[in-house]
This record gives C-alpha cells, sequence and structure tokens, in this order.
C-alpha cells in the first residue's frame, strides 16, 4: 500500500487554491466561463454551416496575413 506524505508547510503551494488550507472556492465562478466558451463555439458552428462563405473569407484573410509576415 502507497503512504503518501502531506508537507506541513503549504504557503508555497504550487496547486490550486481548492487544494490549498484556509482558501475556500468559489463555486460556479467557472460554470459562467464554461457556458460562455460553449455558446460561442455553437454559434461559430452554426455560421459556418449556414454560411459557407465566412470560412473562405477567413481562410482567405489568415493566408493573406501569413503571406505579409513570410515576404
Amino acid at each position: 500500500m502507497t503512504h503518501r506524505a502531506l508537507r506541513d508547510d503549504r504557503r508555497d503551494f504550487p496547486g490550486t487554491p481548492v487544494d490549498v488550507p484556509g482558501r475556500d472556492a468559489v463555486p460556479g465562478r467557472g460554470e459562467l466561463l464554461e457556458l460562455l466558451c460553449l455558446t460561442a463555439a455553437a454559434g461559430v458552428f452554426v455560421l459556418f454551416v449556414l454560411r459557407p462563405e465566412v470560412s473562405e473569407g477567413l481562410a482567405h484573410a489568415l493566408a493573406a496575413r501569413a503571406a505579409v509576415f513570410v515576404g
């Protein structure tokens, strides 16, 4: 059986705030950010499906920018 020893001094603990004693995590903070990102990703997906010329325009713009950096 593996024994895991915990350090007593955790002032310089590199983990998340949840792992640090005496610090409470704020529940619900990540869920809103996740919802916003998923909504944005779904919107972009729908835009690319309904308007394929948007993806062509984006590819053209990226290629033009890359050409500026190369030449």
